[in-house]
């Protein structure tokens, strides 16, 4: 008792000490204050971690670009009031560079062959994969000047200030790598060189399973990684030291016998050189991997599952876990922010404790060994990880077993040909790709595993964030675990009826099909004319035209809540997706519209802005072959039972080009479908609002008012009475920080005697109804669906919306 007592005082001295040396970088030198007042200074700096690319991501009504990005550490800054000062800080360096043509930063958009539908559909006007910035390598040593930025309030981050290069500044390099690191970036060039005759998934991917080098993984694949809890295989992990040690010493169950098996027997090594040659390819797995705190993590921890299965002894290997996950926190205590190194301790210590009960379990329900044991190992690792992932994502994954179960068959063969690529590409390149286009295939088909088990509509199931969430799913598994361990229900589920009940129910959750969801959830209501999507802080509308047929109105910023949206409606005919403008909280979704539906056009507004969002646009309605069409003012269509006229902006683009405002360039559209009238407006500001207002004197009542800019306080309230429509709905996310929607906007709605919803509160919105009889169910699918009253009669004649 009290070595153990003394043991954890040493620790926890060790761990205050540790921490308090690391934690004095951040604080030590002027770098901190030179931050805080956002001065630009000439550094001199060491790069630390390879250069990265950032995801461009959705920020309000942009997207914010990609980046190149890499940790350093800064040795001298020189400043006009204090000149040159010697100093030791870590930093993260930002690149954005200037937008070029040709290949984006992910590579070009490619559609998959006979589907109709894109791998990636990114803009590419993205940083090019051939930005010198990418080619600079750990330890290399620049001077460059550029201002300095606090770090993001409230953030673990290991650094203590941003510096944020300008795009036209080239890398200025005073000293180059060191020996070690330019082999180690020789031999994942290399291994890039290689793969550049692959097909775009396994050119992206075989990279990421060998060296853990990600940067060609497009957005598009890595969600669907995310989605499938398949992520662990673009980082380097244990098992990826383990495959090309069992590859060297056999099964390690027999490594210590006289019948061990291997390349290390057949070549007449001993079992001391066998150690020896197997510590050297060790080390070389984590020069080439890069010394960074989570491949070492992964070194480890792969050695410490390598020598439990070697011995048999798992319990007392939870010690050695245990020392090793301390020993690695004492030598970076920034790991204790990581989440990834939460996981893989807490998915190895499962594979040591959990699985080899659980596969003894099934084998004695006569499940063959090895399926038992990836089977047990594929669902210990995930019961664990499960709720930590819940904290990061706020969704917990429904195909990640069957997922991991799929993708685990290649992942060995991939591992192991990439290594040879890896090995062979700077002695004989032809040999390497050769080994590369064998390495394709299994890697395809992990990417594919990915792709498919994504592409379900309830692939991933949204539950409560933070550690509450967390702490929730553990508690229900801990609960569920607990009652299986009781006889009566242990004796149920080892009846064939209970486990076929089971399995279908996970395939009716994974399928969602819309007709069962209906019967469930009532959403969608059986006679809906209209649906307001849930996508956040965006707008995406949908018009019934027919059964599996509507028109969308704009595509939110996320591509899944869209898709997700039009899947439960049970939409899988677009005749025409109209883009109001090009704001990406508009149009950043359209691939999920695209994504596996027959879309017969894409229609947009004529004033290009911004244009990189219009080129985005351009781009995927070029790589999932959709014919791009303007609209304008007089236009009239019809599809199916929906009639509409083009309201806005004029056919001569006059007022758009001169206010040089998207939002008074959004396509304003007046529908009309089983007698009831909708105007859809996208953003319009008062400006466009009174010039819509004179250009159409006679413009009506209606039933139906989208409002505009998700209920900004900008709006003419002579333009909202003059429509008074019945009910209002508003596209809005919650906590947007935007204060939308305004109160002031609300209360003038309400004071017209209209009903007003909104998605932040009210979920999805589906207006049904016909005639004088309006009404509206809410709920979106989230939940069972709620039919909401106090709609006020139509007191007013419809409109005429002419064929």
């Amino acid at each position: 008792m009290r070595l153990a007592a003394g043991a954890a005082l040493l620790c926890a001295a060790g761990a205050a000490l540790s921490g308090g040396l690391h934690s004095a970088d951040l604080y030590q030198g002027p770098i901190p204050a030179l931050a805080g007042s956002y001065a630009t200074v000439t550094a001199e700096l060491t790069l630390t971690s390879d250069p990265r690319i950032s995801r461009p991501r959705v920020r309000g009504d942009r997207q914010a670009p990609a980046s190149i990005v890499f940790d350093a550490e800064v040795n001298r800054v020189t400043t006009a009031d204090s000149g040159v000062v010697e100093t030791r800080t870590p930093v993260l360096v930002v690149v954005r560079p200037n937008r070029t043509g040709g290949e984006g930063a992910w590579g070009p958009v490619r559609s998959k062959e006979g589907g109709g539908t894109a791998q990636s559909a990114q803009p590419t006007a993205q940083p090019p994969i051939t930005s010198p910035w990418l080619s600079l390598l750990p330890s290399t040593r620049l001077q460059l000047s550029a201002p300095l930025a606090p770090p993001m309030p409230g953030g673990a981050d290991r650094i203590a200030a941003v510096l944020r290069v300008p795009g036209k500044q080239q890398p200025r390099i005073v000293g180059g790598p060191t020996a070690l690191q330019r082999t180690a970036g020789e031999l994942r060039a290399g291994l890039r060189a290689a793969t550049d005759h692959l097909p775009a998934d396994a050119r992206a991917l075989l990279p990421g399973l060998v060296v853990g080098d990600t940067t060609r993984v497009t957005p598009d694949l890595e969600d669907a990684f995310k989605a499938t809890d398949l992520t662990h295989l673009l980082a380097v992990s244990g098992s990826n030291l383990t495959i090309v040690l069992v590859l060297l010493i056999g099964p390690p169950g027999l490594a210590m016998r006289a019948e061990r098996r291997g390349l290390a027997p057949r070549l007449g090594l001993s079992l001391r050189t066998t150690a020896v040659l197997g510590g050297v390819l060790t080390l070389a797995f984590v020069l080439v991997c890069r010394p960074d705190p989570s491949v070492l993590r992964a070194a480890a921890c792969g050695a410490i599952a390598l020598l439990a299965i070697a011995t048999g002894r798992r319990r007392s290997l939870i010690p050695a876990l245990a020392a090793a996950a301390l020993l690695l926190l004492l030598h970076d205590p920034w790991l204790s922010h990581s989440y990834g190194f939460l996981l893989s301790v807490l998915a190895t210590a499962a594979l040591l404790v959990i699985a080899p009960k659980w596969s003894a379990a099934l084998q004695r329900r006569r499940v063959p060994p090895r399926l038992a044991e990836a089977l047990a190992a594929a669902a210990a690792a995930q019961a664990v990880c499960a709720p930590v992932v819940v904290v990061i994502s706020a969704r917990v994954s429904l195909v990640a077993v069957p997922c991991n179960l799929l993708a685990e068959l290649a992942v060995a063969p991939a591992t192991v040909l990439g290594f040879a690529t890896l090995a062979l590409a700077p002695l004989a390149m032809p040999v390497a790709k050769s080994l590369a286009w064998c390495a394709g295939w299994p890697t395809g088909w992990v990417a594919s595993v990915a792709r498919t088990g994504a592409d379900f509509p309830g692939a991933q199931a949204d539950w409560p964030d933070g550690w509450g969430g967390g702490l929730l799913l553990a508690a229900l598994l801990l609960t569920a675990v607990l009652l299986a361990l009781l006889p009566p229900v242990r004796r149920a589920i080892r009846h064939p009826l209970a486990l076929i009940a089971c399995a279908l129910l996970l395939v009716l959750a994974v399928l969602r099909p819309a007709p069962l969801t209906r019967v469930l959830t009532g959403w969608p209501p059986p006679d809906w004319r209209y649906v307001l999507c849930d996508v956040g802080q965006g707008d995406a509308s949908v018009l019934a035209t027919g059964p599996g047929t509507a028109v969308v109105v704009d595509a939110g910023p996320d591509p899944r809540l869209v898709d997700s949206c039009l899947h439960g409606l049970g939409v899988t005919r677009v005749p025409l997706v109209l883009l109001s403008h090009f704001h990406a909280d508009h149009v950043a979704g359209l691939r999920g519209v695209l994504k596996g539906r027959s879309v017969g056009a894409i229609q947009v507004t004529g004033l290009q802005e911004p244009p990189e969002q219009a080129e985005f646009v351009r781009e995927v309605a070029k790589a999932y072959d959709v014919p791009l069409l303007p609209a304008s003012a007089g236009e009239r269509r019809r599809a199916g039972r929906v009639g509409w006229q083009v309201l806005w902006p004029p056919a001569d683009g006059s007022y758009a080009r001169a206010a040089g405002e998207p939002n008074d360039a959004s396509v304003t559209l007046l529908v009309r479908t089983a007698g009831l009238t909708f105007l859809l407006p996208g953003d319009l500001e008062p400006p466009a609002q009174r010039a819509l207002l004179r250009s159409l004197p006679a413009l009506p009542r209606v039933d139906v008012l989208k409002v505009p800019h998700h209920g900004s306080p900008y709006q003419d309230v002579a333009f909202l009475r003059r429509v008074s429509p019945r009910l209002a709905l508003i596209p809005v996310g919650r906590d947007n920080g935007y204060g939308h929607p305004s109160p002031v906007v609300i209360e003038s709605l309400r004071s017209f005697g209209t009903t007003v919803l909104r998605t932040d509160l009210d979920g999805a919105v589906a207006v049904t109804g016909s005639g004088r009889t309006l009404g509206a169910v809410t709920g979106g699918g989230t939940g069972p669906a709620t039919p909401r009253a106090g709609v006020r009669p139509r007191t007013h004649p419809p409109p005429q919306v002419p064929p």
